[in-house]
């Protein structure tokens, strides 16, 4: 029996899961998404919203809390390019959303082994989504027939 285990091994030594973990974050991180298994991408997802949280906490602080949120963050990834880009782009999109930075879809069976497999992606947040005004009135019309009219009273 597996009592008190608290994550999943797959198959892989500790050393080796500590370096797929790294390295799918990363990968993440740098591209927006990726595509794996749906196990890998279940077993990343706490760890990049986790580091996208310390990242998120860092903005717009003092000097010592950046410094001690890079300083955990080059624990964590391994280049420092992701970091910069984690510190500078990813997180100010999040910083009014608690939590759910990642979404995992199910993009069926790999050819070679069936396995099930899924893509995990990064949210584009409402912030980061420019929506002009006529945009809005369309949306919120859509389906009915209004007719929008000037203001022709002076």
């Amino acid at each position: 029996m597996r009592h008190n285990v608290k994550t999943k091994s797959l198959n892989r030594t500790s050393a080796h899961r500590d370096a797929l973990l790294k390295n799918l974050s990363e990968s993440l991180i740098t591209h927006g998404k990726i595509e794996t298994t749906i196990d890998k991408a279940k077993y990343v997802r706490p760890y990049v919203e986790k580091l996208i949280t310390k990242a998120k906490a860092a903005q717009n602080q003092d000097k010592i809390t950046m410094f001690n949120a890079v300083k955990y963050l080059k624990t964590k990834l391994i280049t420092e390019n992701v970091i910069k880009k984690l510190l500078t782009e990813i997180a100010p999109k999040f910083v009014k959303t608690n939590g759910g930075y990642t979404r995992i879809v199910r993009t069926g069976n790999r050819d070679g082994d069936n396995a099930v497999t899924a893509r995990i992606e990064l949210i584009e947040t409402k912030i980061s989504k420019k929506v002009s005004e006529k945009d809005k009135l369309v949306a919120k019309t859509k389906g009915k027939k209004v007719k929008v009219e000037e203001n022709t009273n002076e």
